[in-house]
């Protein structure tokens, strides 16, 4: 492991490619401080360490919701606030899109052409969504009473609104520029870093808040972490990560048998390989759509809570309000059997908009390779489309397994969320799926250059490559 870490800084332009791409982090991060003019962020800092204790509010969820699935962070509305979410956001859209309008069909038919001007009406939309999701920060920030009292009322509120919207979207789509700048001078998939470098700077945070609370004597207090309770945590760490790497890289390869072809008196083709189908195809898209959609329920359900306790109304209604906000929180078992259901149905749903077992089995045909037992077509369309369904269902029955950790544990050991997150969910799927994403693009391009990789042997220099002569 060491010696392949040396032979990144052997070769010029990988290692190039490793400082370029740091150093644009190290930029994201810088401006990850930069706070908005006009926000008391000192009552913000208070506001969200509270709810993020309390786990329970509207606040919470969203300014979590933020930090894991976007890059940036709502605790502290800097320009990066909004993170890289807008971008990504349209992206799924856009894709979605390309489904269902033939318009987006033909252009994606055309290639190069085609998907540059797709990606230019992502980043257009992109400004859109930055706009939107904006206002409804700053118009949020304004009803909570979080915005210094100079800024509150007259032209300055505007002159405020204004320049906090021009922020925020400026500084998404630097962001937006910062992952395409990594993508072409830099090694890996930028937008996914963004997200990862925005994941794992939670990670202190964590580390120190488990190391201040935690009791090694048998009596712990509320609040506090015993002995027992920390090894679950390292324990169930390691555990949901080994298990998160093996289901991400996890495949179900089908035989696949090329035809013989005779010309002459040579024989072409006639090679068995394999059509590998990725057993988590959805990836990490049905846990952010899950988990998007179960902010609302709780956030509505909390709201006429309140509302029916403030006021003398029907005590069906109370009972009712209250019974509905207290089991739509994040642990309870209503809340984990939704979340569960919507897992499955948008692992489905995402597999079939991604995965085409026609196109699939029209490319075979085209290019004279077949299933052995299976005639070309329909057949071969109907096999794939069966062991699809079968793969995802083990492979959403994984992501809800690993959506669900967090939020039981968090509930039965009273460990706060942002601690709990690491052990699961969308924030430790997208740090595996990445790590292992760049762990493979690095071996690509050492064993390219005849240098050990990660995963080759002890010489310094690798397998030599013997050339054709012999």
């Amino acid at each position: 492991m060491l010696q392949a870490f040396l032979n990144i800084f052997r070769i010029a332009e990988l290692r190039n490619k490793v400082f370029f791409t740091l150093s644009m982090l190290v930029i994201y991060r810088i401006g990850f401080w930069i706070p908005l003019v006009g926000v008391d962020q000192s009552q913000l800092q208070e506001t969200a360490k509270k709810a993020m204790e309390e786990t329970e509010s509207g606040f919470a969820r969203i300014a979590q919701f933020a930090s894991i699935f976007s890059g940036g962070s709502l605790s502290q509305s800097t320009i990066f606030g909004l993170g890289i979410m807008p971008y990504i956001t349209a992206s799924i859209i856009f894709q979605l899109l390309q489904s269902v309008l033939p318009q987006l069909q033909e252009l994606k038919k055309e290639g190069a052409s085609g998907q540059q001007k797709i990606t230019e009406w992502t980043r257009y939309s992109t400004v859109g969504l930055c706009l939107i999701q904006g206002f409804m920060w700053l118009w949020y920030l304004k009803t909570q009473n979080l915005i210094q009292p100079q800024f509150t009322s007259g032209i300055n509120f505007t002159i405020f609104m204004v320049a906090g919207l021009t922020a925020l979207t400026a500084g998404s789509i630097f962001l937006m520029w910062l992952g395409e700048q990594i993508d072409k001078y830099g090694i890996g998939n930028g937008v996914s870093l963004i997200l990862t470098a925005g994941i794992l700077a939670q990670m202190p945070t964590a580390v120190s808040w488990i190391v201040s609370n935690f009791n090694p004597s048998q009596q712990a207090e509320q609040g506090q972490l015993g002995l027992l309770p920390l090894v679950f945590l390292i324990l169930a760490f390691v555990g949901v990560t080994s298990g998160a790497i093996i289901i991400t890289i996890a495949q179900r390869r089908i035989p696949i048998q090329q035809a013989k072809h005779t010309r002459g008196r040579r024989t072409f083709g006639g090679q068995r390989h394999y059509l590998p189908l990725r057993v988590n195809h959805a990836g990490v898209m049905p846990i952010i759509f899950a988990s998007s959609l179960m902010i609302f329920p709780s956030a509505i359900f909390g709201y006429f809570a309140t509302r029916a306790s403030q006021t003398d109304g029907w005590a069906w209604w109370q009972f009712t309000t209250e019974f509905l906000a207290d089991n739509f929180q994040m642990g309870k078992y209503p809340y984990v059997l939704i979340e569960i259901l919507l897992i499955y149905f948008f692992s489905y749903f995402w597999t079939t908009v991604q995965f085409s077992p026609d196109d699939m089995s029209k490319q075979l045909k085209d290019h004279g390779s077949f299933i052995p037992g299976l005639r070309p077509g329909p057949r071969t369309a109907e096999y794939l489309e069966t062991v699809m369904e079968r793969i995802t269902f083990v492979g959403a029955g994984f992501l809800a397994v690993i959506a669900v950790i967090p939020a039981i544990v968090a509930e039965r050991f009273g460990i706060p969320f942002f601690v709990s997150q690491f052990l699961g969910g969308t924030g430790l799927l997208i740090v595996v799926s990445v790590g292992l994403d760049l762990i493979q693009r690095i071996e690509a391009n050492l064993l390219m250059r005849n240098y050990a990789g990660f995963l080759s042997g002890d010489d310094p220099k690798g397998p030599r490559i013997r050339s054709a002569r012999g």
